[in-house]
């Protein structure tokens, strides 16, 4: 996810200062990391300094400065183009969970038993999601993202288990390679 696209889209509906777009942000993006202040603030000043975003207001109020950034006409258009791009599928596909598979089995470990905890963990995160999803406060920001995250756990568990029934002759190959 790239961050300065997500602050532009966040500017677009109007001007906002640094912790307001955290705020909004993880508020948008409930299942995603949260954002950290410096993250955000740093995003904030190349904004600026590559002429996507710039200083709407700096106040004060008695207590510490609080800037205030707007995206420009540029930033605008590079947010346009960025949420038309089509996100390409990712060319290669590096699971660390199948790796795992593979060095258990060249470390003489047990790829079975570390597929079936894996897929204990998995089960885990998808009662988890599922209890956030159902609460009775969950809007569908909430509700979307984590059917999002219950979908790659589910292609998983799938692949976990034609993956388990696939090892002696995964074993063989890696064994003799």
């Amino acid at each position: 996810m790239s961050t300065r696209h997500i602050l532009l889209g966040l500017l677009a509906s109007g001007s906002s200062h640094g912790y307001d777009l955290k705020r909004r942000h993880d508020e948008r993006f409930p299942q995603a990391r949260p954002l950290a202040y410096g993250q955000v603030y740093t995003t904030l000043q190349r904004l600026v300094r590559d002429g996507l975003a710039e200083v709407d207001a700096t106040e004060s109020d008695g207590g510490p400065e609080r800037t205030t950034y707007r995206a420009t006409a540029d930033g605008e258009r590079e947010l346009a183009r960025w949420a038309a791009e089509i996100a390409p599928p990712a060319p290669f596909v590096t699971n660390e969970i199948f790796a795992k598979v593979v060095v258990s089995i060249l470390s003489d470990g047990d790829p079975d038993a570390y597929l079936r905890a894996q897929r204990a963990a998995h089960m885990g995160r998808m009662r988890e999601l599922t209890q956030v999803k159902t609460a009775k406060d969950a809007d569908l920001a909430t509700v979307l993202s984590a059917d999002y995250a219950l979908n790659h756990l589910d292609a998983d568990l799938r692949w976990m288990t034609t993956t388990a029934a696939r090892l002696t002759t995964l074993t063989a190959e890696v064994d003799t390679a």
